[in-house]
């Protein structure tokens, strides 16, 4: 079953995860996008001054971790966190700037993926953004906890997503600065992510130089990539599918 579909569109890179699922974050679908942007690292001519845009099908961009895949077992757990991690840097190192356009909920590593986008556009019509891991009962690792601090400016706010679990309507998080831009529905939103995507490729960056400025803002979040807490948690994350 195909999971993304990769389109270029003259100087944009379109990542699409495709079908009307959850797209929940399991080795496959990270697999999937990781060849994907791998497909665009290799197109060298094509990589200063272009953009990737990432968006979905369907009511959900990511519903996080596929944890009834995952199930109680240890190793599923370890895996599905390193991957997820791998994709992570390669999103950080990414040599050119990168769009989320969400057009569905977005929900913990769901939302952590879409985070690692430089900019984010989102629908107000439907879909929020949402931790959901205090609601389950799971831990959240450090290394979310990295990105969710360098990409929420607001401590308030913050702290509502991570200890109260506060889910957020585009309108909510275009007002905390949390994404660029809101709108109506999902079709405007996945033409406000291509006019955006246009504007930035107008600057004609150099995408190696943009990979390695990004890495160094972000460098607090790589710093914590290495330590998987993941598997801490075990018996929960068999609790937390039971709830889902």
């Amino acid at each position: 079953m195909e999971m993304c579909n990769l389109e270029k569109r003259g100087k944009l890179f379109i990542l699409t995860f495709t079908g009307e699922d959850e797209h929940r974050m399991n080795p496959a679908r990270i697999d999937a996008i990781r060849s994907a942007l791998n497909q665009i690292r290799s197109d060298s001519t094509s990589l200063s001054g272009s953009v990737l845009i990432t968006t979905a099908h369907g009511k959900f961009f990511s519903n996080g971790y596929d944890l009834a895949w995952a199930g109680s077992s240890p190793d599923k757990i370890r895996l599905m966190s390193s991957k997820l991690r791998e994709l992570v840097a390669d999103l950080i190192s990414f040599p050119l700037p990168t769009v989320a356009a969400i057009t569905g909920h977005a929900c913990a590593a769901g939302l952590i993926f879409a985070f690692c986008h430089d900019y984010i556009v989102m629908r107000k019509d439907r879909g929020f953004l949402y931790m959901s891991e205090t609601d389950i009962g799971l831990k959240i690792p450090a290394w979310f906890i990295a990105v969710i601090s360098c990409k929420i400016g607001d401590a308030k706010v913050r702290r509502d997503v991570v200890l109260k679990a506060k889910k957020l309507t585009a309108e909510q998080a275009l007002e905390s600065g949390i994404i660029d831009a809101a709108f109506d529905t999902a079709a405007e939103t996945a033409e406000g992510a291509v006019e955006l995507g246009e504007k930035l490729v107008k600057n004609g960056w150099n995408g190696q130089v943009y990979g390695e400025n990004r890495t160094q803002l972000y460098r607090e979040i790589l710093d914590k990539l290495g330590v998987d807490e993941t598997t801490d948690d075990v018996n929960n994350v068999a609790i937390a599918t039971s709830k889902m």
